[in-house]
Order: structure tokens, then sequence, then C-alpha cells
């Protein structure tokens, strides 16, 4: 049985946060983990769908879970494998996705914290204020870890 792994140098086999790597796995779980708090925390938000900033959020954090499942699985058949996959154009897809979600991740996350910030100071949004602004905390540890992963792909395409 022949093992499918891709071209690697030297160099690119030990690189962290590199597809196929136990960093790049606990990067992926942890936006994961973050994604879906901030989601869930959003979602418990009664009037949440009022804010068209916030629907942005859930929108975005909607697409960060299975972007962020999907490669955690590749990653963890990689580990179990012992093989890098470094092909590439497999390289240039997951860079520009992480890249893509990594800037909507901290569009969404900023302007999420300062609507969150401007109903703290409405007296009918003080209760649902608390829930945002941890919701969008979340997000910004969301974009944090996808933000590390993107410039770890980043190093990677320069580096093929």
């Amino acid at each position: 049985m022949r093992r499918i792994c891709g071209i690697q140098s030297r160099s690119m086999r030990g690189t962290p946060g590199s597809i196929g790597t136990t960093v790049s796995l606990w990067l992926r779980l942890g936006q994961t983990f973050f994604s879906t708090t901030s989601l869930l925390f959003m979602a418990a938000g009664v009037d949440y769908y009022s804010y068209t900033i916030f629907c942005f959020l859930v929108t975005i954090m909607s697409l960060a879970i299975p972007w962020s499942c999907s490669l955690a699985v590749v990653d963890l058949y990689a580990i179990c494998v012992r093989c890098h996959f470094q092909y590439p154009g497999l390289m240039i897809i997951i860079a520009i996705g992480d890249w893509t979600l990594s800037i909507l991740s901290l569009a969404a996350a900023c302007s999420s914290s300062a609507v969150a910030d401007v109903l703290r100071n409405d007296y009918y949004g003080r209760k649902m204020s608390s829930r945002y602004q941890f919701s969008a905390t979340m997000s910004f540890f969301s974009w944090f870890l996808s933000a590390a992963s993107a410039l770890c792909n980043l190093w990677l395409v320069a580096s093929l």
C-alpha cells in the first residue's frame, strides 16, 4: 500500500502550525471552541437579529465552525498517518480560506464589540449587553487563533 504524502523539504517538516501537526490541530480545535461559544452566546439572545452586525457575527462564526472542524479532521488524520499534506495547491486554498475567514472574523468581532458597547449605555440593552460583549470577546479569541494559523499557512505557501 502506498502512502500519499506531499512533497516536503527538510525545512518544512517541523514547521509549527503547518497542516498535519499537533500545533495546527490545537489551533483548529481552539477556533472551533471559541467560535461555537461565541455563536451560542449570541444566539441565546432573544433580540440579536434586530442588529445587523450581530447577524453578521453569527454568519461568520457559523462559517468558521465547519471550516475549523474540517481542517481539524484533516490534521488528525495526518497526525495518525504521520504524513504532512503540503501540496502547493492545497496549501494555497487553505491559506486563502484562512485569510478570508480571519479578516471577516476580525471585522465581525470589532463591529459587534462596538455595538455591544453602545448598547451598554442604553437602558433597554443593559441586560443583553453583557451576553453580547462575552460573545464578541469569544470571537476575538477565535480571530486570534485564526490569524495565527493564517500566518503559519502564509509562511508555508511562501516557502513552497
